[in-house]
């Protein structure tokens, strides 16, 4: 994928081609519309008039990807904040800590690198330079076991929720994205562009390839290819969210699942691995195997919205219209996730996951990403 230093992973999708809309589509396209307008209202219902969070303060995360959702609205017009936006805006300035995180009191990676994709979203000072200073913080949560740059442990040149490891993969991939749409606050000023830390890609992308289960990409003695898990992601390398399964030459494979998938497609992009590339291929491969919008392949109902909103993303910006099945059918994702979301829809426009893994029960959280997902098909179609 050819580098593109874009405002927001949001504009990377309006740059599919574009081709008169079937009615059909204009008419998904106003109840699209329709359901992001109700979550964004009860986002905005829900903000504390004083601070601006939206959502827990204590996780920035939440108010930055309800940010993103409001910034994201196709009926907004560009590089213009609101007043509900200029105040979660504004919160998240206000948590900047001295050495740039973006955090309350603790998953300083997790809060920092969603906080700052938001930022990305909105020009001019100051959030410039907060999302500069958010980035160094970000730069710096990459593990090396030895410092040395040789990736020798595991776990080396992933992210995690901290300074420390554990790394994984869903921390990796949103400080990618944070990283790769924050490139163009230094585009024009390559002296300090030269200064600035960088990330060291290289063991990112070895760190990734190290969560897929591709034997012939991972060096790591875990990775499986027997044809359930064979291209798919885990959470971290050798371990998963799903567990574990027995395989029939008595050996055991680390199960794949479809949000951690998606979230390795995505960071692929991000590091610009090309789409011929055979680890892009094979969790294309897998995710079309394991296509689904009633739940989280894998995890089941564990981690839905995340895993709606990683899916919209990562197949927008892929720039795949469908999803070819192995039985040589087609699956409309974009309405197939569309009517899903307006049967998930509560009748105040927010959604909520029964399943409470992952703090999916809290409706700030959910909506954020249901809204995020719908924006991503408003554009796509």
């Amino acid at each position: 994928m050819t580098r593109r230093l874009l405002s927001t992973a949001l504009a990377l999708c309006a740059l599919l081609p574009l081709a008169a809309p079937a009615q059909g589509d204009i008419s998904l396209k106003n109840e699209v519309q329709a359901a992001i307008s109700k979550g964004l209202r009860f986002l905005v219902s829900h903000q504390n008039p004083d601070s601006g969070a939206i959502g827990d303060p204590d996780y920035p995360a939440i108010t930055a990807l309800a940010a993103m959702a409001l910034q994201g609205n196709p009926e907004s017009p560009p590089d213009t904040l609101a007043p509900p936006a200029k105040k979660a805006y504004a919160f998240l300035l206000a948590s900047q800590k001295e050495d740039g995180g973006i955090y309350a009191k603790s998953l300083p990676n997790y809060n920092t690198s969603l906080a700052l994709s938001a930022l990305t979203m909105v020009p001019g000072e100051p959030y410039r330079e907060a999302a500069l200073k958010a980035r160094r913080l970000v730069i710096a949560g990459q593990y090396d076991d030895n410092q040395d740059g040789k990736m020798n442990h595991p776990q080396d040149g992933g992210i995690g929720y901290g300074s420390k490891p554990p790394t994984d993969l869903s921390n990796t991939h949103l400080a990618l994205e944070a990283l790769y749409l924050s490139k163009k606050l230094l585009a024009d000023d390559p002296d300090r562009q030269r200064q600035e830390p960088q990330l060291n890609y290289a063991a990112a992308i070895q760190f990734v390839s190290r969560c897929q289960n591709l034997s012939a990409t991972n060096d790591q003695s875990w990775a499986s290819d027997d044809k359930n898990n064979k291209g798919g992601f885990v959470y971290r390398p050798g371990d998963s969210k799903a567990g574990t399964e027995p395989l029939p030459d008595g050996k055991t494979a680390v199960r794949s699942y479809a949000s951690m998938g998606y979230a390795g497609l995505l960071a692929f992009i991000y590091t610009d691995i090309k789409p011929s590339d055979p680890r892009v291929a094979a969790v294309k491969d897998w995710l079309a195997a394991h296509y689904s919008v009633t739940e989280n392949p894998g995890m089941g109902p564990e981690g839905l919205f995340y895993y709606y909103h990683t899916m919209a993303k990562a197949l927008n910006l892929a720039g795949i219209p469908e999803i070819n099945r192995p039985d040589g059918s087609k699956a409309n994702w974009r309405l197939d996730l569309s009517r899903q979301l307006f049967n998930l829809q509560n009748p105040d426009g927010s959604w909520s996951n029964p399943n409470g893994r992952w703090m999916e029960k809290d409706p700030q959280l959910a909506t954020a990403y249901a809204v995020l997902a719908l924006e991503h098909i408003a554009r796509g179609l």
